[in-house]
């Protein structure tokens, strides 16, 4: 009869099939550190109208025409928009405008010229306006121009409510954070405040968002 060898296991032979315990403590760590997140997802509680227009009266009420609310991603009025001149000195190549149409915004690609790119939004600042079929395509337009590189302008006529309400879109969609998070940041910059018909679409987003998250 012919000597039987031990069985040695995959690990001990080197195997790359198996992953030693240095990389199982470190997928563990993952896997633990997404479950934390998908729980503190799943408790978070989606705030109400009353206290989404409390948070935001509370801000200090003052802005200027233009203000940096996230890297490279400006805030502003209608003033700042017609200032082709100012923009170029801050290095804006991407323009926003949530009001595109209207006839106190100028906005539009023959207005700006080759060297920004633009893209209109057509919002009426009334709570019975559906902005909500803006929100990803406004928030891909700042991505993109963002992560190649670029500076964006978002802005309406006094830049408090259509433009913000899609920069708290963008913040949500692109950077995970909640809809009172995305207020907060932007609040340490500018003060906004969204009509009531885009803070119940916004937290709409606030919950469908969060549903994917936590599943």
């Amino acid at each position: 009869m012919s000597e039987r060898k031990p069985i040695q296991s995959a690990a001990c032979e080197g195997s790359n099939n198996t992953p030693n315990l240095e990389q199982r403590s470190v997928d563990d760590t993952e896997e633990a550190q997404k479950s934390t997140y998908i729980t503190e997802e799943s408790k978070r509680k989606i705030p109400s109208l009353q206290e989404l227009e409390e948070v935001l009266h509370s801000a200090p009420h003052s802005c200027r025409h233009g203000d940096e609310v996230w890297p490279n991603l400006y805030l502003g009025d209608m003033f700042m928009s017609h200032d082709k001149l100012g923009l170029y000195n801050l290095g804006i190549n991407h323009v926003l405008n949530a009001s595109h149409g209207k006839l106190c915004c100028k906005g539009s690609d023959d207005f700006y010229g080759t060297t920004v790119k633009y893209y209109g939004v057509p919002a009426n600042d009334l709570p019975t306006f559906d902005i909500s079929p803006f929100f990803y395509p406004a928030a891909e337009f700042i991505h993109h121009a963002l992560t190649s590189g670029g500076k964006v302008f978002v802005h309406c006529a006094v830049g408090v409510s259509r433009s913000a309400t899609l920069v708290l879109a963008y913040l949500m969609i692109h950077h995970n954070h909640s809809l009172l998070s995305s207020i907060h940041a932007v609040q340490q910059k500018r003060w906004i405040f969204p009509n009531r018909g885009f803070l119940r679409q916004l937290i709409a987003l606030d919950r469908k968002l969060l549903d994917e998250r936590s599943n």
